[in-house]
């Protein structure tokens, strides 16, 4: 632990032309005490690092001393690849990885590009969970992001409804959807989809045997590993899967007649696939009457969930059909024009 902050204190400095105890104590999260006790034993081993004394002094390298600890390491380059978002890296358990991998790259870099990095990150920020929720990391992510790193099956306990199962998981991939984890995963020969917030314990192999000696690994040589199917595209499995699950949802259907302004607005109070194909189909067929309305047969979820949604439309949209649909409606526009009356 100790060694790894040096490191990155002298890739600090190296980085910076100076910095002060105290950013250094910030980025490092120790006391300043530390950082001078660090500077010190430095010193010791040979890193010309120098205080500069006094109100604006700090610490810097002397005689543009470069260090060679910039290889990257694998953790560190993965993390690189996802350093645009950086909750998922916390919560994954790599944001000291990614931290250090960044630090090496501008290490490298020519002085007048140490800058870039800072830039960027001014400049371009991902959010990645929806609006008026907030995000819950799974107890389980790290251990289920270290098992997909490695290529290690797991032992999963996961709620499926009421009830709890256990599975032998070749994890494949995570995907981060509106701020829910889920990962794809191959069982049984079929590759699926588990939401991590789901499990409810993992167990992932170190690697050896009982009774094995040194670390050896067991009889089967490969350390609890599996052999990935190259093939694989997460990307593309999981648009799949995922224009899959929303049609899976969509098991009733509604009849709206919608004036031109309903048109453009269904996309947005529905789902926008569906509400786009019934506007096509509509337009294809009969068109819009002689008022200009488009008369539309929409796949909805419920006649409950359709109702929530399709209030978003207001007057730009009539339901015709199913009857004890279109009296809601009916009954919710006596109401509110009873409000305003």
């Amino acid at each position: 632990m100790r060694a790894a902050r040096l490191i990155k204190m002298v890739l600090l400095l190296q980085a910076r032309p100076s910095m002060t105890g105290r950013e250094l104590a910030q980025e490092l999260e120790v006391s300043e005490r530390t950082v001078a006790r660090d500077v010190l034993s430095l010193s010791e081993a040979g890193v010309p690092v120098y205080a500069d004394r006094g109100r604006s002094g700090g610490y810097r390298l002397i005689g543009g001393y470069r260090t060679r600890l910039t290889g990257l390491g694998r953790s560190e380059a993965e993390a690189l690849f996802l350093s645009g978002v950086p909750s998922a890296l916390r919560e994954m358990g790599l944001a000291d990885a990614a931290s250090a991998a960044r630090l090496k790259v501008s290490a490298a870099l020519l002085p007048e590009l140490r800058d870039a990095a800072t830039g960027a990150a001014q400049r371009f920020h991902l959010d990645a969970p929806a609006w008026y929720q907030e995000p819950r990391t799974p107890a389980l992510l790290p251990a289920v992001a270290g098992a997909v790193w490695d290529d290690r099956r797991i032992t999963a306990r996961y709620l499926r409804k009421d009830t709890e199962v256990e599975r032998q998981l070749e994890p494949y991939g995570l995907v981060l959807k509106a701020g829910v984890w889920y990962l794809a995963a191959r069982a049984q020969g079929d590759f699926r989809v588990y939401r991590v917030d789901r499990f409810t314990a993992v167990d992932v192999p170190d690697g050896r045997e009982d009774g094995g000696e040194d670390g050896a690994e067991g009889p089967t040589g490969d350390g609890g590993r599996f052999i990935r199917d190259e093939a694989f595209d997460l990307p593309a499995f999981w648009a799949e899967r995922a224009a899959q699950f929303a049609r899976s949802l969509l098991r009733e259907e509604v009849v709206i007649r919608l004036s031109a302004l309903g048109v453009r607005r269904l996309p947005h109070v529905t789902e926008r696939a569906a509400a786009e194909e019934a506007i096509d189909a509509a337009r294809s067929g009969d068109g819009p009457d002689a008022q200009g309305r488009l008369t539309v047969r929409l796949a909805v979820e419920s006649a409950e969930v359709a109702y929530a949604q399709l209030l978003g439309l207001g007057p730009e949209g009539e339901v015709l059909h199913p009857p004890a649909l279109r009296e809601r409606f009916a009954a919710a526009a006596r109401r509110t024009a009873a409000l305003y009356a």
